[in-house]
C-alpha cells in the first residue's frame, strides 16, 4: 500500500520552505548565536535546500546588522534567498520616514518579512491604535518594499487566536498585505495553543475568503507545531516556516527537518531542493555542533535514536527484512541503524564529505574501509566531525597517502592557573610548550585569560618564527561539551574550536578526560590545518 496521500495526486504541488533558525530559533533559551555562528549556519541550510533563510532582525539588533552587511559579502548561496524580519511602519508614521523600515531595504536582502498584528486585540492594547490605522501601516509597508524591488512576505502575528477572536478583523489584515503586493500571508500560531483539527478548519476558511497564497507559522506549545504545520499544508498552505531542530522560545517552533520529511516521504510533495533531505542528519547535528546545544537522540528522522534497535527479536526481524522494523529507508534522511554501530559515519557519508573537502574516494574503497573504522573508534570515544571538517580531513589525508605534514613534534605542555588574590581579576594562566621543528627544540611560555587561551598563545610563539603565516592566526570560537555528565569531574570533554586567519575560517575537534587536554588536541589540529591550506611545507 502506497505511504503517500491526496497531496501527491496535486499536478506539479510544491512547497516554499522558509528556515527561521537564525532569528526565531535564536530566541531560544540558552542559545547565543554570534555572528560568526550565524555565517556558519546559513550555507548549511542552504545545502539543506530550504528556500529561504531568514537571518534576523537588522536595525533592530546589531549583531543582526553586521550579518547582514557581512552576508552580502561573504555568503554565496545556491538555493535559498536570504530573508530580513521586521516589522510594520510605527502608528502615526509613513514607511520611508521609519528607520527600522529603511534598515529593512538598507540590508540588501532581497526577501524582506514583515511581522503585522492580525489580532484586534494586540492592535489596541500593544500597539494602541485603531484596527483601520493597523491595516494601513500594513498596506502601506508592504507596498512600501514592493516599490523598493522587494519579496515582501507578510507574518500575520497571532492570527489563529486573534481569527477566533474576531475573524474579520484577522482575514482584513492579512488581505490588506496581499492586496498591496505580498507574496505570501502566514498565519502564525504564535501562542501555539492550536490543534491540528482547529488550524484546517480555520485555514480552510480563510482560503475561501482571500485570493494569494497562505503560509503557517506554528509554535510547539502545545507538542503539535508539526502537526499544525502538515494539516495547514492539507488545508491549503503553499509556504511553511519552521527551525531546524525546533529550536525557538518556550518549547520551540514546528521542526523544519521533520515537516519536510513527512511532506516529502508520506505525501510525496516537493519540499527542498537538490538532495538536502538525504543530508539532513548530517546537517542538523552539524548545526547542532554550533548552537552548542547537544542533539535531541529522539528527534524524528535525525535523531540518533530514530532507527535504534535493540537485539533480539527487532535484530532477528532486520536481518530478514529491515523495512519490518521501520518506517522508511533511514537512507533517505542520511540516517543509519544503530545496530550497525556506524552512528553517522557510513562509507557513503565519508565519501561525501571527502567530496566536499576536494578529495575524490570513488573507487579506494580500502580508504573507505579505513577512514570509516577510524571515524567509528573516534566517534564511540566521543569525537564528532560533523562541525569539524578541519580535524576530519587531517584524518582522511592520514588514510588517503599520509600526507598529514609534521611541521612539528610535541615533547611536553603543561598549564597553570594562578590566583594572585582573593580578586578573581588577577587570576593568571600560563603555559609552557616544548616542540621540536626542522629547526630545532623550542621552548616557550605564554600567558592568558585562561589555561587554553595561555596554550594556544604559547604554541603560536613557539613557531611564529618558523612559520610566520601564524601571524594571521586567531581562535574565534571555543565550545565546549561534558560528554557524560554521570561521571562528575571525571566526565569526558569534548571541545570545538574554530580559527580564523582572517580569510577563511575552520573547525577542529579534541577529545579528552579534561578541558585542558582536549582543547590542546584541537588546538594543535587548527595549527596543522592552517598551515596546510597555506601551501606552507615543514620547516
Amino acid at each position: 500500500m502506497s505511504t503517500t496521500t491526496r497531496l501527491a495526486s496535486q499536478a506539479e504541488l510544491t512547497i516554499d520552505v522558509y528556515d527561521t533558525t537564525l532569528r526565531d530559533g535564536a530566541q531560544q533559551e540558552g542559545m547565543n548565536l554570534s555572528v560568526a555562528d550565524k555565517l556558519a549556519i546559513a550555507p548549511l541550510l542552504d545545502e539543506l535546500g530550504v528556500g529561504y533563510i531568514e537571518g534576523g532582525w537588522p536595525g533592530a539588533i546589531p549583531k543582526d546588522t553586521e550579518f547582514f552587511a557581512r552576508a552580502a559579502k561573504e555568503l554565496d548561496l545556491r538555493h535559498a534567498r536570504l530573508a530580513a524580519f521586521g516589522s510594520t511602519c510605527k502608528a502615526g508614521t509613513r514607511p520611508h520616514d521609519d528607520p527600522q523600515v529603511r534598515a529593512l531595504v538598507d540590508s540588501q536582502a532581497p526577501v524582506v518579512t514583515i511581522v503585522a498584528k492580525s489580532d484586534i486585540r494586540h492592535v489596541e492594547r500593544a500597539l494602541r491604535t485603531t484596527g483601520e490605522e493597523n491595516l494601513r501601516m500594513i498596506a502601506d509597508t508592504v507596498r512600501y518594499l514592493r516599490e523598493q524591488d522587494r519579496e515582501v512576505i507578510l507574518d500575520a502575528e497571532h492570527f489563529f487566536d486573534g481569527y477566533r477572536y474576531d475573524a474579520e478583523y484577522a482575514v482584513a489584515a492579512i488581505r490588506a498585505g496581499l492586496d498591496a503586493g505580498a507574496h505570501v500571508a502566514v498565519l502564525c500560531d504564535t501562542n501555539g495553543g492550536m490543534l491540528p483539527g482547529w488550524v484546517h478548519e480555520i485555514v480552510t476558511d480563510v482560503r475561501a475568503r482571500v485570493d494569494g497564497v497562505l503560509g503557517i507559522h506554528a509554535h510547539n506549545d502545545t507538542g503539535c507545531a508539526v502537526a499544525n504545520s502538515l494539516a495547514a499544508v492539507e488545508a491549503g498552505v503553499r509556504h511553511v516556516q519552521g527551525t531546524v531542530n525546533g529550536y525557538g522560545e518556550r518549547t520551540g517552533n514546528a521542526d523544519l527537518v521533520t515537516v519536510v520529511a513527512n511532506l516529502e516521504l508520506k505525501h510525496g510533495v516537493d519540499t527542498l531542493a537538490g538532495e538536502g533531505l538525504r543530508e539532513s542528519s548530517r546537517l542538523s547535528h552539524a548545526i547542532s555542533e554550533i548552537t552548542n546545544i547537544s542533539p535531541y537522540a529522539r528527534q524524528p528522522y535525525v535523531g540518533s535514536s530514530a532507527f535504534a534497535h535493540k537485539a533480539g527479536l527487532h535484530a532477528s526481524a532486520i536481518r530478514v527484512d529491515p523495512d519490518l522494523y521501520q518506517h522508511i529507508d533511514p537512507v533517505a534522511v542520511g540516517n543509519d541503524m544503530r545496530m550497525l554501530v556506524s552512528e553517522m559515519a557510513g562509507r557513503a557519508s565519508i565519501e561525501l564529505k571527502g567530496r566536499e573537502l576536494g578529495i575524490d574516494l570513488s573507487g579506494r574503497a580500502d580508504v573507505l574501509a579505513r577512514v570509516t573504522e577510524r571515524v567509528k573508534a573516534a566517534e564511540a570515544q566521543g569525537y564528532t566531525f560533523d562541525a569539524a571538517d578541519a580535524s576530519f580531513e587531517l584524518l582522511l589525508r592520514e588514510e588517503l597517502d599520509g600526507t598529514r605534514p609534521r611541521y612539528f613534534t610535541v615533547e611536553s605542555w603543561r598549564a597553570i592557573v594562578q590566583t594572585l588574590s582573593e580578586d578573581i581579576s588577577l587570576t593568571l594562566a600560563e603555559a609552557t610548550v616544548k616542540l621540536h621543528t626542522g629547526r630545532g627544540r623550542i621552548v616557550c611560555t605564554g600567558e592568558g585569560n585562561g589555561p587554553v587561551n595561555a596554550l594556544d598563545h604559547a604554541l603560536r610563539q613557539a613557531l611564529v618564527d618558523v612559520y610566520p603565516e601564524l601571524e594571521d592566526f586567531e581562535l574565534i570560537d571555543f565550545k565546549v561539551r561534558i560528554l557524560d555528565t554521570q561521571s562528575g569531574t571525571d566526565a569526558t570533554t569534548r571541545v570545538l574550536i574554530e580559527t580564523s586567519d582572517g580569510a577563511r575560517s575552520w573547525s577542529t575537534v579534541g577529545v579528552g578526560p579534561d578541558i585542558i587536554e582536549a582543547s590542546w588536541e584541537a588546538l594543535v589540529d587548527s595549527v596543522v590545518y592552517g598551515l596546510l591550506h597555506r601551501d606552507v611545507h615543514p620547516r
